[in-house]
């Protein structure tokens, strides 16, 4: 397979969430921030050390679910569910939530509130990306996996003008100099194409989110001649009609949902994720249920999302292994392995003695989650999975979730104390 440069893309403005994929990972993928996250952890080099929730090995970091594919979710308890609306308190018809308890895995617990409830899904929309691309490479390569790698590793990728106006920063980490630097992706940033699949998923770059739709796209064009040279993939982009753009872009990220059971009136991503990336390539809204989020979840540990490498896969680039925030935030969190994904949107308009503030729109205060929790991580006596929306305003809502974690957390460690 031969490996060349390729163009990139890039991305909107939704804020930043924290890092992630195992921090033993980087021999195996080659996504060169985790040599620095491991030294750190060595005590090689100066560094925030990790929580104990966060140094799990890259194989104590697999699907769990294995032997229960054909697990469904269980009808609402309503003593857990009642017990579960209590916690949101007097805005609780502001949230969406859906909590699958699988601590033990002979009498699963679910509760469910306003779960058909949809909202842009915002950074969350991220794993649908993910779907995308790890079907488009199981499309081109069905029975070689060690070709699907080499994709990820070896395919090196160039910034475009795709990437323009996104503000996230990211970690370049030079092993020869050993210097990071943390800073958005400009335009002619080089890396690996599971180093920005990494980006999109770990600080939630939306450049990088934008880059990868576009690599999912040439992927699902050129199958097996993925990759293509620099001139070939910039013709494309630039002289296929917006209608052909358009149709790949929903063959690309669509598609996957379908066919892997979703359902589109309840879970889509239909654009990327920046404005230079919109414009050039039309697209439509992208939304997303509690519901069928903890679909996705619990599909992902059966190793349903694609097959079991691309699950397996996914969820290790979801695991927290850096900065916490939102959700994954909590204290109460601290010792537990978390995979998570979080997405904000808030839009403020004028009201007498109202100060707009980060995360606290009166317009609009979107913020939503996607968490699978295994505590402690050492042995995981506790799993549960917890999908999130809401949309209350004038309140912190990124604290908000902070603290509905550990309300959550307390309740399923109330439930297992034995």
């Amino acid at each position: 397979m031969r490996f060349v440069t390729l163009l990139v893309l890039a991305c909107a403005a939704w804020p930043q969430v924290a890092a992630a994929y195992p921090i033993y990972g980087s021999e195996a993928t080659g996504i060169r921030r985790l040599e620095h996250a491991r030294l750190i952890e060595e005590g090689t080099i100066a560094g925030r050390r990790r929580l104990p929730g966060e140094l799990l090995t890259l194989q104590q970091v697999d699907l769990r679910l294995l032997q229960h594919r054909d697990l469904q979710l269980p009808a609402p308890d309503p003593v857990f569910t009642a017990q579960v609306v209590e916690l949101l308190g007097t805005n609780a018809d502001r949230y969406g939530i859906a909590v699958l308890d699988l601590s033990d895995i002979e009498r699963p617990r679910y509760a469910q509130h306003n779960s058909d409830t949809l909202h842009n899904p915002g950074s969350v929309g991220k794993i649908i990306v993910a779907l995308a691309l790890f079907q488009a490479l199981a499309d081109a390569y069905p029975n070689d996996l060690e070709a699907r790698r080499d994709a990820l590793r070896y395919t090196q990728v160039i910034a475009d003008d795709f990437i323009i106006n996104d503000s996230h920063k990211v970690r370049f980490w030079d092993p020869a100099t050993r210097r990071l630097t943390r800073r958005p992706i400009n335009i002619g940033d080089r890396a690996s194409l599971w180093e920005f699949v990494d980006w999109m998923m770990s600080p939630s770059s939306n450049a990088a989110a934008s880059t990868v739709i576009k690599q999912a796209m040439l992927l699902t064009r050129f199958g097996r001649d993925y990759p293509v040279n620099n001139e070939a993939a910039a013709a494309f982009f630039n002289q296929a009609p917006g209608t052909e753009l358009g149709g790949l872009l929903v063959k690309t990220l669509h598609s996957p949902l379908e066919y892997n059971g979703f359902d589109l009136k309840r879970l889509r991503q239909g654009s990327f994720f920046t404005k230079t990336g919109k414009r050039k390539v039309p697209g439509t809204t992208s939304y997303a249920s509690s519901s069928e989020l903890m679909t996705y979840l619990l599909r992902l540990e059966q190793g349903r999302i694609v097959d079991e490498f691309s699950s397996r896969e996914i969820k290790r680039l979801l695991y927290v292994t850096e900065r916490r925030i939102r959700y994954a935030s909590s204290p109460a969190l601290n010792k537990a392995a978390v995979y998570f994904k979080s997405g904000s949107l808030y839009k403020c308009q004028p009201e007498p003695g109202f100060v707009c503030l980060k995360y606290h729109g009166n317009k609009q205060n979107l913020m939503h989650s996607v968490a699978i929790v295994e505590s402690p991580a050492a042995d995981r006596h506790l799993y549960y999975f917890v999908t999130l929306v809401s949309n209350v305003l004038r309140k912190n809502s990124a604290v908000d979730h902070q603290t509905l974690a550990a309300r959550i957390h307390r309740l399923i460690e109330a439930a297992h104390t034995e």
